[in-house]
This record gives structure tokens, sequence and C-alpha cells, in this order.
């Protein structure tokens, strides 16, 4: 059974930064290609930025030079460091763990960038 549990989520005001971070129960961390994805109201889900086990990054266009992932192996854990937050960057945030067998989802954290 593989858990993945974000927190960090909150409201900020426009400028300001959040820390996300997705703790994994389970064996799966290290081999997995870590993910953040957002959903804002009646949108679809979208990449916001990945890792892979061998630490490559990836970023969607909306969010590169501001947001910065990154992974800890000894600590089974992912953040997303979000800098310059914008009224847009609201959104329910998601942790994924994946692979080629497998593929996992956190519950999300509710992001809310507001003056």
């Amino acid at each position: 059974q593989v858990q993945l549990v974000e927190s960090g989520g909150g409201l900020v005001q426009p400028g300001g930064s959040l820390r996300l971070s997705c703790a994994a129960a389970g064996s799966i961390f290290s081999e997995s290609t870590m993910g953040w994805y957002r959903q804002a109201p009646g949108k679809q889900r979208e990449l916001v930025a990945s890792v892979t086990s061998s630490d490559n990054t990836n970023y969607a266009d909306s969010v590169k030079g501001r947001f910065t992932i990154s992974r800890d192996n000894a600590k089974n854990t992912m953040y997303l460091q979000m800098n310059s937050l914008k009224p847009e960057d609201t959104a329910v945030y998601y942790c994924n763990a994946r692979s080629w067998a497998w593929n996992h989802w956190g519950q999300g954290t509710q992001v809310t960038v507001s003056s």
C-alpha cells in the first residue's frame, strides 16, 4: 500500500511564497518519477513539475523560474518551492508517484493566491 500525503498549502498574497511537501509511505519512492499536478475549478488537471529518480526535472512553462521541485530520497519526501505566486496559481495541488508499474496520487492540498 502506497500513501502520499501533501502538506504546506494555504492562503498567500500575490508575490508570496509557499513550500509544498509530499511524504510517501512505502518502498517505491526512490524508484518513482515524482510530480506535482494542479487542478483549478473548471479546468483539467495539469502537470506543474516533475523529477525523475535520477533528478532530472521538468516544469510547465507557466511556472518556470518561479517554482523549484526537489526530492529527498532519504526522507521519502518531495518538495515544491513556489515563489512569486500569482492568482492564476490558485488550485488544488496533487502529488503523484509513477513508474511503468504504478501510478499513485495524494489527496491534494489547496493553494489560494489572493489579496
